[in-house]
């Protein structure tokens, strides 16, 4: 039997009780630099942890327990489909000191797909995690909802049907209609891969799943969306179809956790680095084309940082929210490089409910 472990539960839902620190982090893996986002992290001491997709890369290993030379191996199109299971249970054991103590909630990446005998798919994610479908009325583990204190959350998924006919679709919209803000002021999402990043490495790779879905987060206020699968860090002004908006969201890329792949460093909007369109893939169908209005109309990349970015590095690290009261939340991104405490981006994000109104439910 193993040992006995204790752990906080969420404040019940109100708009006065929040969970004092949620950490954030997305694409940890199991290397040296996972270690040390983790110790820092711990130092923060969360009362909650959200885990944005890319998990133990077990993928990226056979089934000798060698390792792939091959990170596209999980590729439809690859003849290699293999995956090792007894990474997800060393993972697991490294892991356990954090999340046997502090309630965990995941979502998950392109590393947990892991195509297994019989189309199997997300047998390991869906087998090693607890999720409240049932309780959030959603007939799958690879998206849901749920509140902690005044916030709702919505996970969501960027490897299934995300288009208005299908299940996720209609279930989100009905999640988002139910949540009463006067109860539960603050609304936030997350998923995998970015809508919004700089970086050249995925770039505008789910620009179909954006399309389909970006009116119905911005027309019930969504406040903020964590983001992984970058691996670097990169902070967005408010923004709704790629223009400044002070009622869209803000988005937040936490892919630095310490994957074995490495950072990404380059931008798509510096000489030389940007994309070709017909080289983009987009997990949807064909939708990321040039832009046809703003700074960047006529091309598929900005020349230059654009409006909406704020803020980017790349560094491994973790992220810290802290939600104040119903209208102020601080963010601090804590890079691995210095001690935990030293925020390398720190800023108050602001709800301004009476000039975002939102319909009551």
């Amino acid at each position: 039997m193993s040992s006995s472990h204790y752990f906080r539960t969420m404040p019940v839902s109100g708009p006065s009780d929040y969970p004092n620190r949620i950490a954030v982090v997305g694409d940890l893996g199991l290397t040296y630099n996972t270690t040390t986002t983790v110790a820092h992290l711990m130092s923060n001491h969360p009362d909650l942890l959200l885990l944005i997709g890319d998990l133990s890369y077990a993928d990226l290993y056979l089934t000798n327990g060698t390792k792939s030379s091959c990170y596209l191996c999980q590729s439809i199109e690859s003849p290699i489909q293999e995956t090792y299971q007894p990474r997800w249970d060393y993972w697991g054991r490294y892991m356990q000191p954090l999340v046997s103590n502090v309630p965990t909630m995941v979502i998950e990446g392109e590393h947990e797909i892991e195509r297994q005998a019989e189309n199997q798919t997300f047998a390991a994610y869906s087998s090693r995690f607890v999720f409240p479908s049932e309780e959030s009325g959603s007939s799958s583990s690879l998206y849901y909802s749920f509140n902690a204190g005044g916030i709702h959350f919505v996970m969501l998924s960027a490897y299934i049907d995300y288009d208005k006919s299908s299940d996720q679709y209609k279930w989100l919209e009905s999640d988002l209609g139910d949540v009463d803000r006067e109860v539960t002021p603050w609304l936030i999402a997350a998923w995998h891969p970015p809508w919004y990043s700089t970086y050249s490495a995925h770039y505008r790779e789910v620009e179909c799943m954006r399309v389909e879905m970006e009116d119905l987060l911005y027309y019930y206020g969504v406040d903020i969306v964590f983001n992984g699968h970058v691996h670097a860090y990169e902070r967005s002004n408010r923004v709704y179809n790629y223009s400044l908006d002070p009622c869209g969201p803000v988005y937040i890329l936490v892919g630095d956790g310490g994957n074995v792949e490495g950072l990404d460093i380059v931008h798509a909007d510096e000489p030389g680095n940007c994309p070709e369109p017909s080289t983009t893939p987009d997990m949807g169908g064909s939708c990321a084309f040039n832009f046809t209005s703003g700074p960047a109309s006529g091309k598929f990349c900005w020349d230059r940082q654009p409006d909406y970015s704020a803020y980017r590095e790349s560094s491994f690290g973790h992220g810290i929210l802290e939600v104040k009261n119903e209208t102020h939340a601080l963010w601090s991104w804590h890079r691995n490089q210095e001690f935990y405490e030293i925020a390398g981006d720190i800023i108050y994000i602001v709800r301004e409910p009476n000039r975002c109104p939102v319909q009551p439910k």
